[in-house]
């Protein structure tokens, strides 16, 4: 079972990104552009997802993900309910997000120093 607090350290830990509170819900940052972002309670983490692949993935395990709201469908997004998610499949997941909003040169210098995944 993941909580936030097994995601928020990679907030900072990749470059460019940052964290913010907008509106009382917690949000990963790189520039303007969100990669993830937390229900008030916490319990649902929203995340960047090519567009392409969502149905597959919310098929995969419809228990864990969903898709995002109708108004939301045009954006590279889905959700996950935490308490389905291991600790370090929410970290791959934030880590994949971050990967989609950043230049490549970037996630490439990434993979160099964290050879074994997000840590």
């Amino acid at each position: 079972m993941a909580v936030v607090d097994d995601v928020r350290p990679l907030a900072s830990q990749p470059e460019r990104s940052y964290e913010v509170y907008v509106r009382g819900r917690l949000k990963f940052r790189v520039g303007r552009i969100v990669y993830v972002a937390f229900s008030r309670d916490e319990s649902v983490m929203g995340f960047a997802f090519p567009k392409d692949e969502r149905a597959g993935l919310v098929a995969s395990d419809p228990g864990t993900f969903s898709l995002p709201s109708e108004s939301d469908l045009r954006f590279h997004w889905a959700h996950a309910d935490l308490a389905q998610l291991d600790p370090t499949e929410a970290r791959e997941l934030v880590v994949s997000a971050w990967c989609m909003v950043v230049p490549k040169k970037l996630v490439r210098a990434y993979d160099l120093t964290h050879p074994d995944g997000p840590g």
